[in-house]
Parts: C-alpha cells; sequence; structure tokens
C-alpha cells in the first residue's frame, strides 16, 4: 500500500465514523427539537445557508406586471391582510397574535424583507418553508391566486417603510 493510499483510506474510515456519530447523535434522539431550545450556531448557520440557497435557486418566477404599482401594493396590503400573515408576521401598527411568540426562527419581516427579491418573496409566499411554521399559500385549499401573491410581494418590499396609517388605508376594503 502506498502512502496516498493509506492517507485517503484513513480519511475515508474518519468520514464513516464521523457520519456514524453524527448518525448517532441526531436519530439517537440527542438533539434536542424543542422550540424555545435555540439551535447551537452551527446549526443556526446551515438552516440559514440551505434556506437562502434553496429559495435563489427556486425563485425564477418574473413578476407579470410592475410590482411598483400602486393599486398592486394596495391589493397586496388587502391580500396580506386577507390571507392572515398579520396573525404571524403583525403588520404597521398591527401586533401578531400571541401564538406567533413561540415560532422558531422569529417571523420578523421587516428584516427579511430587505434581503429578498420580489421573486424571492413570491417563491416563499407561495411554497412556504419546511420546519419554520410558513405555510404554503399556493396549496391551500383553495389556493391563494398567483397575481394576489405578487401582490403580497410587492407590498412585502415596501413594508420596511410602510407606517400604520398607510397601512390601515392601503388594507381598508375598496369602496
Amino acid at each position: 500500500m502506498t502512502r496516498l493510499e493509506k492517507v485517503l483510506g484513513s480519511i475515508f474510515l474518519l468520514a464513516v465514523l464521523c457520519g456514524v456519530v453524527a448518525g448517532g447523535f441526531f436519530f439517537g434522539g440527542f438533539f434536542s427539537v424543542a422550540a424555545n431550545d435555540p439551535d447551537p450556531s452551527i446549526v443556526n448557520w446551515a438552516l440559514i445557508h440551505v434556506r437562502e440557497a434553496s429559495i435563489a435557486r427556486h425563485a425564477v418566477d418574473q413578476p407579470p406586471a410592475s410590482l411598483d404599482d400602486p393599486a398592486i401594493i394596495r391589493a397586496g396590503a388587502q391580500a396580506y391582510l386577507r390571507s392572515g400573515c398579520v396573525y404571524c408576521h403583525g403588520g404597521p401598527g398591527l401586533k401578531p397574535a400571541p401564538f406567533s411568540e413561540g415560532l422558531n426562527p422569529a417571523p420578523n419581516l421587516k428584516k427579511v424583507v430587505k434581503g429578498l427579491t420580489p421573486q424571492e418573496l413570491f417563491w416563499v409566499v407561495k411554497n412556504g418553508i419546511k420546519m419554520t411554521g410558513m405555510p404554503s399559500f399556493g396549496s391551500e385549499t383553495p389556493p391563494v391566486p398567483d397575481h394576489d401573491l405578487w401582490a403580497i410581494a410587492a407590498f412585502l418590499k415596501k413594508l420596511p417603510g410602510v407606517s400604520s396609517e398607510e397601512f390601515k388605508a392601503w388594507s381598508a376594503p375598496q369602496p
């Protein structure tokens, strides 16, 4: 056996051993899945990076119209309210429902939407995100129509700067 073969064999054995230990840790119930138990920083880092990479890869749909249109943004505020987004995320001047305090990760939209494109927001709202409490509004019964989901994405891009008065006016039913 050459030196290279010995090194490669040792690396392979180490990888198998690490896999067995990790499997025993996770499948043996040693990893806590309790929502009130913060994830170790390496797990949190991995989950965030997997989520971001998945969203970026799958968010390929293009908006059917300009998302800067005030009518679309207003329709998005109405759909945001009508679809129940305020229960988990709240809104300008509206607190989320008390149950949302137990969601992990905490659904802080004003922080999240700054880093996402409208296409990514549309994809997240339509498809949801596993193990976060974020449901798929595109597969509800009946599903929320894509034009409403695009309108929600348009509203979400404006959300960080929306006042409670604007939100109240935008989300009010049209006469």
